[in-house]
């Protein structure tokens, strides 16, 4: 009898042990929106690759979200004083790698988008840069890539840059015509294309075809433990071994914008 008891109480034990290694979460995920990474549809239901590519992590590891949205500038804030656990299609730098870490999982680059006809004018950021007169919106605390902030920067001391808090208002800036042009990225045009046939009214110009940044989940090295990082880094490695973040692109990109966000197979792969 004290023997079974026992036994009982062993494997009681053994279960609660075992549920709370294997718990995983709950983490808090801030999304933010921005293009086809994450937007509301026509029934008002938010989708987008981030939204997906957060699924399909939380199907693969276990691991259980809790999606908040939040505007990039305060997601950045609230990392750097730890209190958020996750966010997603960040751009990795030194100072953001000191409370987070980084896993991959795609690529791009920013194009200049700008007012039909204009480019006659603006053929380069040289050009561009020449005269006084123009001016250009960027999201605050984006990044863009080394050639498109050090061309920025040159603006910015010429105080040639405004900034908005999200890609809707620096886009409404630009239809205001208050600037001359502004920074989008693939998945923010095809949202464009797709909402409102943003190719008849705008010039996509690829002034920085080398500017390649990189893009993925944002971690906090604070709130989130080493072994659900892991869990995390080998759910995202598979995710991109079997073709699945390949799909996740495609529905909302297209097959001809797709390379354009595949990382490069030399990229750095979480371990």
């Amino acid at each position: 009898m004290i023997v079974t008891r026992y036994l009982r109480l062993l494997a009681a034990s053994l279960a609660l042990l075992s549920g709370s290694v294997l718990a995983c979460g709950p983490y808090k995920v801030a999304f933010y929106e921005h293009g086809v990474l994450y937007f509301r549809d026509a029934q008002g239901q938010f989708s987008g690759i981030d939204r997906d590519v957060i699924a399909e992590l939380a199907k693969r590891s276990g691991c259980v979200f809790q999606p908040v949205l939040e505007s990039r500038v305060r997601i950045w804030d609230q990392l750097a004083r730890q209190q958020l656990d996750i966010t997603v299609s960040g751009i990795p730098t030194p100072e953001r790698e000191q409370y987070a870490e980084f896993m991959l999982y795609m690529q791009s680059h920013n194009y200049v988008l700008m007012p039909k006809g204009l480019n006659s004018q603006l053929t380069s950021m040289a050009a561009f840069l020449a005269d006084s007169s123009r001016q250009i919106v960027v999201v605050k605390s984006f990044k863009h890539g080394l050639v498109l902030d050090a061309w920025l920067e040159q603006l910015r001391a010429q105080q040639r840059v405004m900034e908005a808090p999200d890609f809707e208002a620096a886009l409404r800036v630009l239809k205001a015509g208050r600037v001359d042009a502004m920074l989008a990225l693939p998945t923010t045009w095809a949202l464009l294309v797709r909402r409102e046939e943003a190719h008849k009214q705008f010039d996509l110009l690829d002034w920085a075809p080398q500017d390649h940044i990189t893009a993925g989940l944002v971690v906090s090295r604070h709130k989130v433990n080493e072994a659900d990082r892991r869990r995390l880094r080998q759910a995202l490695l598979s995710m991109r071994r079997d073709g699945t973040l390949d799909a996740i692109f495609k529905r909302y990109v297209g097959t001809e914008l797709l390379p354009s966000l595949r990382l490069d197979a030399n990229a750095d792969l979480p371990s």
